[in-house]
């Protein structure tokens, strides 16, 4: 089983340079590095931030291999190569995705049948993956009001504290600096 390492934290927190970070720790000659991107472009912002991703890709001193994957993310192990980093981008977009595809995503049964998809997802990714890194949104800190945003923040906790259960490390990045709240602490 491949070494499972979750990351959240708010917006703009910096965990996504983190965790590209602590992916490229775990490339060796014979791996290759994955990024599995779930963003859609939905808007002007989200297509600016998507952008930006992937010019610190480009950048980077590792080459990174990236699938644009919105929703099953699943899938995307068949296209995993022996040996793979890899790094899901992000469990808080990839719930808003596969949430929405049904028009009545209050259906209570679509919820959980969403959250084990998900789940099933990250495992096919994790059995087929030298190590899999996981970035998230932290939501716990944010006012919530409405059922839709009830419910999918409901559904977020309930897939992170999934994720966290079965992770080696968990980080929480706040201000660009990582807190580890479960494995070594390795930075």
């Amino acid at each position: 089983m491949a070494k499972l390492i979750f990351i959240t934290g708010g917006v703009r927190s910096g965990k996504s340079r983190f965790a590209e970070k602590r992916a490229a720790s775990f490339r060796t000659e014979k791996s290759t590095l994955h990024y599995i991107a779930c963003g859609q472009a939905s808007d002007v912002e989200m297509e600016a931030r998507i952008s930006c991703h992937q010019q610190d890709r480009e950048k980077a001193i590792a080459p990174w291999q990236t699938v644009e994957c919105p929703k099953d993310v699943g899938s995307a192990a068949s296209q995993l190569e022996a040996n793979a980093v890899v790094l899901l981008d992000c469990v808080t977009t990839l719930l808003s995705n596969e949430l929405f595809l049904q028009e009545d995503w209050s259906d209570a049964i679509f919820q959980e049948q969403t959250k084990q998809k998900i789940q099933c997802d990250i495992e096919k990714l994790n059995e087929s993956s030298e190590a899999l890194v996981i970035v998230s949104n932290e939501l716990g800190h944010e006012p919530l009001e409405g059922e839709l945003v009830s419910v999918y923040a409901r559904l977020l906790g309930e897939i992170h504290q999934w994720i966290v259960s079965e992770a080696d490390e968990a980080y929480l990045i706040e201000m660009g600096q990582p807190q580890v709240m479960k494995g070594d602490g390795i930075t």
